[in-house]
Parts: structure tokens; sequence; C-alpha cells
């Protein structure tokens, strides 16, 4: 037990190590209250950078000088500097982690018993969540060290997590994807088509919105999970309350709400009942006195059929402020498009000050370990 009376904060363990049987343990232990916190971390993904900023008091069972502990009520710490940021530290209790997990159960109707299957890094809420999930199903999860698509297949798992990326991979395979009760997809935006092509492999897909601070995805095809509600703020923002909300930052305090939601800096509307996520507000692009939104014109390119991947960024233009640019992956690199075929696709799918004014071409996305793209790689050109 790490409970000490003259001690009242709660030890925190940072694990390094791929997942596998005893960092499940850890976290079992943890959530179960009869452990230390975990601080879990990917080998080969700047640790040093991360225990550094967070300070767990040990270090695969080492302690270290100048560690700090965490709140008692917090159960885990996940690293993490979304797509653009320094490192920080988001603080999340067992009771969240039980609610978040309990209400993904209850929307996918899974069954105690039935397995799931992590091939998504522990350290990122989203292969946590997995491991959260077996727990509250009595069952053993089945734990990929990296992603295997023949190995995913052949894994007899119930349910598995993936980001867009992977699923793509199991689409080009032709697998039959019905091997699987359900495909929690997330992480980042899923390309034209590709949602429809799983689907014609016999997949049941459920998109996935969240991130660490609502303990991953919270909205599923749109839709909220129990006792979670959505708002749109007048600023556009999304604003997401209930108690799957995390606890605070490390060593920033208690979670920053606004009268009780958590305000993300994503943009969306809701229609219909649906929430549509428009893109980050910070990935925001103000060209020639209008602004875009990256993630938008992103999703429109990357409907075009020579192009395999695309991200949309602003590059400092003096005429501009900011030039819109499309950075794509080419479908075939002997032909790969030209900045006038993108700007005419764009003609009827996009305001015109919206249209890319730049074009790179490159052999591969830069991407986080939870599948996102890179930005700031991205933007630094490397």
């Amino acid at each position: 037990m790490w409970r000490n009376p003259s001690h009242p904060d709660r030890p925190l363990h940072a694990i390094v190590q791929p997942p596998g049987p005893a960092l499940f343990t850890a976290i079992r232990d943890a959530l179960h209250g009869d452990g230390p916190a975990v601080l879990p971390l990917a080998p080969g993904h700047s640790p040093d950078a991360m225990i550094a900023a967070l300070r767990p008091t040990h270090v695969d069972g080492v302690l270290q000088d100048g560690g700090a502990g965490v709140p008692p009520d917090v159960a885990v710490v996940i690293a993490t500097s979304g797509s653009t940021g320094a490192p920080k530290g988001v603080m999340v209790s067992a009771t969240a982690l039980r609610a978040s997990a309990a209400a993904s159960l209850r929307r996918l109707e899974a069954s105690k018993g039935e397995r799931w299957l992590c091939c998504l890094p522990v350290s990122h809420v989203s292969g946590l969540q997995v491991l959260v999930r077996a727990l509250m199903s009595d069952s053993e999860p089945i734990i990929h060290a990296r992603f295997d698509p023949r190995a995913v297949l052949d894994s007899g798992a119930d349910h598995v997590s993936l980001v867009p990326t992977q699923l793509h991979r199991l689409v080009e395979l032709g697998a039959d994807l019905s091997v699987f009760r359900t495909i929690l997809l997330g992480g980042a935006a899923a390309r034209p088509g590709l949602l429809e092509r799983a689907r014609d492999l016999g997949a049941r897909v459920v998109t996935t919105y969240g991130m660490s601070e609502t303990c991953g995805g919270c909205v599923y095809d749109g839709q909220p999970l129990y006792n979670v509600d959505l708002k749109i703020g007048d600023d556009g923002l999304i604003r997401i309350s209930g108690p799957v909300l995390f606890s605070g930052y490390r060593f920033g305090g208690p979670a920053p709400l606004d009268d009780g939601w958590f305000v993300t800096s994503d943009l969306g509307e809701l229609a219909g009942g649906r929430l549509r996520v428009l893109g980050r507000a910070d990935d925001v692009i103000n060209t020639g006195g209008e602004k875009v939104v990256a993630t938008a014109v992103a999703t429109v390119l990357a409907g075009h059929p020579a192009i395999a991947d695309v991200a949309v960024i602003g590059v400092p233009d003096p005429e501009w402020g900011e030039l819109v640019t499309a950075v794509v992956v080419p479908a075939d690199p002997d032909t790969p498009p030209t900045l006038a075929e993108l700007r005419a696709y764009s003609r009827d799918r996009l305001p015109v000050h919206a249209a890319p004014r730049g074009l790179r071409l490159v052999s591969g996305l830069p991407l986080l370990p939870n599948g996102k793209t890179d930005l700031v790689r991205l933007k630094a050109g490397t």
C-alpha cells in the first residue's frame, strides 16, 4: 500500500517500457488504490524530457532526486504535448477513468469477458483506456508491443482501438474486418473513403472524439457518451462536462474549468444533435485578412485522387501574412499533383481564400506516437 499519513501525496512511478503484463498490473493497482500513481512513458520517444518536466518520485522503481508526488485521488498522469506544445502532465483519477470506460462499454454494448486488443502506446490515453476497458470487462487484454496488421487480424480480440493510419493498413490488405465486434477509431480525422472501405469489409467502425483531459474518447459517432455533456461556446470552441474530466495539470493546480466545463482547443458545431469537429483553433491560418481552418482544407484536399495523405499549414508570407500551404504525400510519386490542379479542385469545394497557395511534396507526414500529425516538425520543414 502506498498510503502514508505523514506524506499525504501519492508517489508517482514512471514506467518506461513497452506495453506488457507489468505495466498492466501497475495500472490495475493504481486504479484499485493498492499501488502508486503511474506515469507510463514509451521508450524511444524522449522519455528523458518528460521525466525532467514531470518529476516522478520513481523511474522504473528507482527513487529520483527532486521527484514529487501527486494528490491522493490521482491514479495516472498522462504525458502530453498535444501537437504543438511543451511537455505537460494530465492528471486523471481512477473515478474518471472508470466512468469513461463504463460509458464506452455501455455505448458499445460490450459484454463481460469480451477481450480488448491494445496495439496503441499505453503512454497515450487511447492505449491506456483499452487496458481500463479490459479491467472493467473482467478480461485479460491482448497486448501488442507494436502494430502488425497480420497479428492484429489474428489476435482473436473482440474489440480494438486504432488510429486512421492503422485502419488504412488493414483495409489495404482487403481483410475480413468483421472479425472484430468493434473498431474504435480516433486520434485524427479519417481521410475520405476510409470508413466506407472498412465497412465494406465488414467493419463496425465507431469514430471517437476526446483528449487526455476527458480520459480519451467521450463522443462516439458525434454523440456524447452517458453522463457527458457538450456545447459550443460563442467563441466556437467545443466545451465538455461530466465525470470523465481530468483532475488538473501536473504542477498546474486543479483542472481549469469554466463553470464546470472544460474548454477544448477545437472548433466545432452541433447539427442534428451530433458534433462536427471543424479543427483546432490554433490551426487557423490568417491569410489576406481571412481566417482559414487548416483541418477543413486538408479534409477537402484528401479527396483528390492523386493524394495519399495531406496536411495543411500556414507559412509566413510578407504579402498574405500566411500562405495556405498543402503538404502532400502523392498517391503516385511519379505523377504528383500540381498546385494548379489543387486550386482547380478546390474551386467548387472551398472559399476562394481557402484554396492552397503553396504546395510541398513529401514522402510521408511526420506523426506523433498517438497517430496525429506532428505539426511542430511539419511547420519546421523536418
